[in-house]
């Protein structure tokens, strides 16, 4: 295990999506503030998607023209994007990370983002081409370790869809755990097969605490390498399209047991 790790602050897109209080645009900046304030460089910010299904998402195109300044050249705000027309949104906006959904099963794809995994792909392949001069262009893996309708995600299958994103030339993906069924087994069983099939990928873990396994999950996948874990503040979140999921890791307990166990985050917990 390296002793660095970075970690991406996903409150203020994960972590109020699904709240039925819905932020200002001021107080959505404030949130991003916070997390510059306490060290992050990497903060998802907002997703690019229709406002009529996720009202919290309603000013995505004046947020990230008014984005707090950043305070070094290695900050970086991320956009999480579903489909064509979100990414060139994205690209338009200037954003510096767009990052494409691609879920592991085709029901919660299709309830996600109204097409199959594969059209997602597809969809994947042809923004990415067309615009990776623009834009840093990442994808996650949306449950990758159990789907709310289709149940497991074997490795078989998870591995397919990695193996067509890197094939389309990606170096890194992010496996999420979108509706947090997965244990410690399950996170290394499915990294040791992506690192021994594609070496040269780097991984990341979006993780979710539903049945309090998130923070020993996070360890797992230090055990294993990943390069990035995804938090949320106080463990907020949770997926509309997703029954019964609920939040991220807290951004708080995973950065303790980090700098308890030695690892440098660049985060200040105080």
């Amino acid at each position: 295990m390296e002793n660095y790790v970075e970690i991406t602050e996903v409150s203020p897109r994960d972590g109020i999506q699904n709240e039925k209080k819905i932020l200002t645009t001021e107080q959505k900046r404030q949130l991003i503030t916070f997390a510059l304030d306490s060290g992050f460089e990497r903060v998802e910010v907002t997703s690019f998607v229709n406002p009529h299904r996720v009202p919290q998402m309603f000013d995505t195109d004046e947020l990230v023209r008014t984005l707090p300044l950043k305070r070094s050249k290695n900050i970086k705000y991320v956009g999480l994007v579903l489909n064509e027309a979100g990414f060139k949104r994205a690209v338009d906006s200037g954003l510096d990370i767009a990052n494409y959904a691609v879920i592991a099963s085709d029901t919660f794809s299709i309830r996600n983002q109204g097409s199959t995994t594969l059209q997602n792909l597809n969809t994947l392949e042809k923004v990415y081409s067309s615009s990776k001069d623009r834009i840093q262009v990442g994808t996650t893996i949306g449950a990758s370790f159990g789907c709310p309708f289709e149940g497991e995600i074997s490795t078989t299958h998870l591995l397919e869809i990695v193996e067509s994103i890197a094939k389309i030339g990606l170096l890194e993906i992010c496996l999420a755990d979108t509706i947090g069924v997965a244990t410690p087994n399950d996170i290394k069983r499915k990294l040791k097969a992506i690192n021994h099939s594609f070496p040269h990928l780097k991984v990341r873990l979006h993780l979710h605490n539903t049945r309090n396994t998130g923070i020993a999950n996070a360890w797992a996948g230090l055990e294993e390498g990943v390069v990035g874990l995804e938090s949320s503040f106080g463990g907020s979140g949770g997926c509309p399209f997703a029954p019964k999921a609920t939040g991220n890791i807290p951004t708080e307990d995973l950065i303790y047991m980090l700098d308890r166990s030695g690892v440098k985050t660049g985060i200040s917990l105080e």
